[in-house]
């Protein structure tokens, strides 16, 4: 979970120009990161506690640059 937190995390920042793409991704990551954190395996294992926070870390930056860049285009759709 915590390597799926990271990987989308980075897609969503990577893709957030892509409408729903970047946010959708960015919500994954978000729900991994929180998910393998509340895993006792994960917790015990500073290594994969790190990448499960960086990797929701990046999906709310994922999510905030999508919601950045798109508003401008909402009242067009």
């Amino acid at each position: 979970m915590p390597n799926a937190s990271m990987v989308l995390g980075v897609l969503s920042i990577a893709s957030f120009w892509v409408f729903e793409l970047g946010f959708a991704l960015g919500v994954g990551a978000v729900a991994c990161g929180a998910l393998a954190t509340s895993r006792s395996h994960v917790a015990d294992d500073e290594a994969a506690s790190l990448r499960a926070l960086l990797g929701a870390l990046a999906g709310v930056a994922g999510i905030t640059a999508s919601a950045i860049a798109l508003t401008p285009l909402l009242p067009h759709l």
